[in-house]
C-alpha cells in the first residue's frame, strides 16, 4: 500500500525527464526537485563558499546540480551513480564541467578505487538502498573529514525509538528502487554506527532529515584533567592486535583514568586520527575502564596508533595496532622450550608448554600463530611483546593430555614453519 502522505514523484519525472532542475547556459531545464529547493538542502549544512583546493565525492549525483555546484564553488569533484545517465554528460558538457564520472554501485566503492574526500555530499540515496548500513560504512571509509546524509524519513523525532519500513515494490512515492524509510533516531543510530566520530542533526523539513558526520573529534580543550592512561588495545574476539577492514572489527581498549563516571559520550578513541563512538563504555576495576569501538572504516593497511580521551582530559599515550598486514616470515627456530609451570627444559609434566621462539614477525599474534606438537595444534595462550629482535615467549596448552614419549614441536606463521624441537611428555595424569 502506498503512502498516501508522500507525492508521487514518478508522474512528474516521467513527464519532465530531470529529477534536478538545471540551469545551463542559455537555458532552465525544469525537474522534479526545484532550485530552491536543492539550495535549501545545501543551506542545512556547513558548506564552504570557497572549495578551493578540497576534494569533494558526490555520491547519488543524478543529474548533476550538487556536483556542479560544489565544482562552482572551487572543489575538485568526483561525481558517482549506479547508471550511466545521459542528462549528466549533456549537463558537464553544457557546463564544460571537468568533474569526474563514475558509474559504479554504493558497494563498490572503496578508497583504493577512488581515493579519500574531503567532504562527501550523500543526498538522496540511502533509502534507495536494501543495505543502508553496510552503505554508510563504505561512505565513512571515503572520508577525510565529513559526510553530509540528506534523506527521506518516516518520522522527524530524534528521540524515537530506532525503526525502518521496507518497500516490497513502489509503496514510497510510487518508485520501485526505494527500499527502505528510517525514521530520523535510526538514520542518526546507522551513522553512529558505521564508525564515525561524531553525528549532528542539522534539520528536519518536508519529511526529509539532514546529518552531518564527522570523522574526528572535536580538538581538546586546554584542561587541568589528568589525561588517561592506555593500558592494552586488542581485538575485541580474539584478542590479538592485527584487525581486518574487510570485516566489520572492534577494538577493546583497557584504560586507567581518575573519573568517577564515565559513558559512551565521555570517551573519545581513535586509530590514525579517525574517531569511533564507542558501542560500550564500563569500568572494570577501581580506575579501569574498557571501551569497545568500531575499527575506524578505511584505515589504508599498515601499523595505526590507538589513543583515547575521557571527559575533558588530554590524549593518552598510544598503542600500535596491525591492519590488513600478512603476517609473514622468512624464518622460525625454536630457541628453547619448557614445562609452563616448573620450568623443567625440554619435559612437558604438565598441560602447558612455553617455547620460546625466533623470527617470528611483529604482529605475530594468537590468531596467525599455531604451535603443533605431534601432529596435534595447541591452544595459544600467551605471546610476549616484540620487544626487539631475540625471541619470544609463547605459551600453549595442550587441549588434552598426551600419551607420555616424546613428540616434535614446531612453530608456524602463515607458509613458514620452524624445524622441530624435541619434547618429553612425562605421565602427568
Amino acid at each position: 500500500m502506498k503512502d498516501p502522505t508522500v507525492p508521487d514523484w514518478s508522474a512528474k519525472l516521467a513527464r519532465t525527464g530531470w529529477w534536478h532542475t538545471m540551469e545551463l547556459p542559455g537555458e532552465t531545464i525544469e525537474g522534479v526537485r526545484s532550485l530552491a529547493d536543492m539550495r535549501h538542502t545545501l543551506e542545512h549544512f556547513p558548506v564552504p563558499a570557497d572549495l578551493t583546493g578540497k576534494r569533494v565525492l558526490d555520491i547519488g549525483a543524478w543529474d548533476g546540480w550538487f556536483t556542479f555546484e560544489v565544482e562552482r564553488r572551487g572543489a575538485e569533484v568526483t561525481a558517482v551513480d549506479c547508471w550511466d545517465n545521459p542528462r549528466f554528460r549533456y549537463a558537464r558538457q553544457r557546463l564544460d564541467s571537468k568533474a569526474e564520472y563514475v558509474v559504479a554501485d554504493v558497494y563498490e566503492l572503496s578508497p583504493e578505487r577512488l581515493g579519500r574526500f574531503d567532504l562527501v555530499l550523500f543526498f538522496g540515496v540511502l533509502y534507495h538502498l536494501k543495505h543502508p548500513l553496510l552503505a554508510v560504512e563504505r561512505v565513512c571509509a571515503l572520508a577525510e573529514d565529513a559526510v553530509f546524509v540528506e534523506s527521506w524519513v518516516t518520522g522527524g523525532k530524534p528521540g524515537q525509538r530506532p525503526s525502518m519500513e521496507f518497500y516490497e515494490t513502489g509503496e514510497l512515492g510510487g518508485q520501485v528502487d526505494n527500499w527502505t524509510g528510517p525514521n530520523t533516531a535510526c538514520l542518526l543510530a546507522f551513522c553512529r554506527t558505521a564508525g564515525f566520530a561524531r553525528v549532528e542533526l542539522r534539520g528536519v523539513a518536508n519529511g526529509r532529515a539532514h546529518v552531518a558526520c564527522y570523522r574526528r573529534w572535536e580538538p581538546p580543550v586546554a584542561s587541568p584533567v589528568a589525561a588517561p592512561e592506555l593500558l592494552k588495545t586488542a581485538h575485541n574476539t580474539d584478542g590479538g592486535l592485527n584487525f581486518s577492514s574487510r570485516r566489520d572489527d572492534y577494538v577493546s581498549c583497557w584504560f586507567r583514568t581518575d573519573a568517577e563516571r564515565l559513558s559512551r559520550e565521555d570517551v573519545r578513541p581513535e586509530v590514525a586520527g579517525y574517531g569511533s563512538l564507542p558501542l560500550r563504555v564500563g569500568r572494570k576495576e577501581a580506575g579501569v575502564w574498557q571501551a569497545n569501538f568500531k575499527l575506524p572504516p578505511g584505515l589504508p593497511p599498515g601499523w595505526h596508533e590507538v589513543r583515547l580521551r575521557a571527559g575533558s582530559s588530554g590524549y593518552s599515550n598510544t598503542i600500535p595496532i596491525a591492519v590488513d598486514l600478512p603476517a609473514e616470515t622468512d624464518a622460525l627456530e625454536i630457541t628453547g622450550l619448557a614445562d609452563g609451570a616448573s620450568w623443567t627444559p625440554g619435559l612437558l609434566s604438565g598441560n602447558v608448554l612455553s617455547l620460546w621462539v625466533a623470527g617470528l614477525p611483529d604482529n605475530a599474534d594468537f590468531r596467525n600463530v599455531r604451535v603443533l606438537a605431534g601432529g596435534r595444534e595447541l591452544a595459544v595462550e600467551y605471546l610476549s611483546p616484540a620487544e626487539g629482535p631475540g625471541p619470544r615467549q609463547i605459551n600453549a596448552r595442550f587441549p588434552e593430555p598426551l600419551p607420555p614419549g616424546d613428540y616434535d614441536v614446531a612453530v608456524s606463521v602463515g607458509a613458514t614453519q620452524s624445524p622441530p624441537m624435541r619434547c618429553r611428555v612425562a605421565d602427568f595424569r
